[in-house]
C-alpha cells in the first residue's frame, strides 16, 4: 500500500495527547517517506468542517480518556465527523494514571465504522489534567520512543499490506459499547460534578483573553472571562494555560473526586498499552 500524507488529528486540551500523537505521526511519515500534517480538532473552528482521507493517506487520531471512554461532548463529531473512504487509522487515547478502560476500543470501533482501515492503536498514561499527582512529567522520553515504537509497527504493517481491507484485524482490550466510568468522592459514593465551571480569582486575572482562546468548547467569553457561557468538560484547559493561575475549581464534588484520584492512584506508574 502506498502512503503519501499521514496526518496528525488530535484533541489536546492540555498538550500532552498532542505529544503522543505527533510522536506516532512524525515516525510513520519517516518509515512510509509520506508527507506530514496535523489537525487540531481541540480548536472549534476546526470541527465545523468535517475530516476527510482517503486512499493513500493515514490518519493518527488521538484523544484523551474521560470517565473510561472518549470525551462525550466529542463523540458526536468521532461519529459524524471524519470519513475514511480507503484510508488508514491509528486511533489513540491518552489518560491519567487511573485507566483507559473502555475509550481506546470506543475510538477503534468508532473510525472502522467511520470507513478507516485499522493499522494499529494505542493507550499511553499521560499526566492527569486534574492534578499533577498522577503521573507527572509523562509522557516521558520513555514515553515518546513506545509511540514511535507503534508508528514504525503501524507502518511496516501497511507497507506490507495490499490495501486497507488486507489489514489483519488488532485486539484491542475493553468494550466499545460499555458505560461510562462513574467518578466518586473520597467517600466513595458518586460525585456529581456535571455543572460545575470554572471561576476566575479577578485581583489576579490580567484579561488577556488566553483561557478564552484555549478553550475547546468556546464556552468563555473573550469579553468578560469570569463567564462561563456554555458547557464545561472540565479539561482544565483554561486552568493550565492562565498563566496568572487566575482560574479555579471550587465545586466540592468536582475537588472531593480529585482528592480520591490522587488518594488511589498515584502509584504505581501505569504501563502504555500497543496494539498492532
Amino acid at each position: 500500500m502506498n502512503i503519501n500524507k499521514v496526518t496528525a488529528v488530535y484533541f489536546s486540551a492540555t498538550g500532552n495527547t498532542k505529544k503522543i500523537v505527533t510522536a506516532v505521526a512524525a515516525k510513520m511519515a519517516e518509515v512510509l517517506g509520506a508527507e506530514l500534517a496535523e489537525v487540531n480538532i481541540a480548536n472549534p473552528a476546526a470541527r465545523e468542517s468535517k475530516q476527510v482521507f482517503g486512499e493513500g493517506q493515514v490518519a493518527v487520531i488521538g484523544v484523551p480518556t474521560y470517565a473510561g471512554k472518549t470525551p462525550n461532548k466529542l463523540l458526536p463529531y468521532l461519529q459524524e465527523g471524519f470519513d475514511g473512504a480507503g484510508a488508514v487509522a491509528v486511533p489513540v487515547v491518552t489518560f491519567g494514571n487511573r485507566s483507559f478502560d473502555n475509550s481506546l476500543a470506543e475510538l477503534v470501533s468508532v473510525m472502522a465504522g467511520n470507513g478507516f482501515g485499522i493499522a494499529g492503536a494505542g493507550a499511553f498514561a499521560c499526566r492527569h489534567a486534574f492534578t499533577d499527582l498522577l503521573a507527572d512529567g509523562r509522557p516521558n522520553a520513555d514515553d515518546l520512543i513506545q509511540a514511535a515504537e507503534l508508528g514504525e509497527k503501524a507502518a511496516g504493517k501497511i507497507a506490507a499490506a495490499g490495501a486497507p481491507a488486507d489489514l489483519a484485524e488488532i485486539e484491542v482490550p475493553g468494550d466499545a459499547d460499555a458505560p461510562y466510568y462513574i467518578p466518586k468522592g473520597v467517600d466513595g459514593q458518586p460525585a456529581k460534578f456535571l455543572k460545575a465551571k470554572p471561576l476566575t480569582d479577578m485581583t489576579k486575572c490580567g484579561e488577556c483573553g488566553a483561557c478564552a482562546r484555549k478553550c475547546p468548547m468556546g464556552s468563555i467569553n473573550p469579553e468578560n472571562v469570569s463567564e462561563v457561557t456554555g458547557v464545561c468538560i472540565k479539561c482544565q484547559a483554561c486552568i493550565r494555560g492562565c498563566m496568572k493561575g487566575a482560574k479555579y475549581f471550587e465545586d466540592e464534588a468536582f475537588l472531593s473526586h480529585v482528592k480520591m484520584l490522587e488518594q488511589n492512584f498515584a502509584q504505581p506508574l501505569k504501563d502504555n498499552k500497543i496494539c498492532v
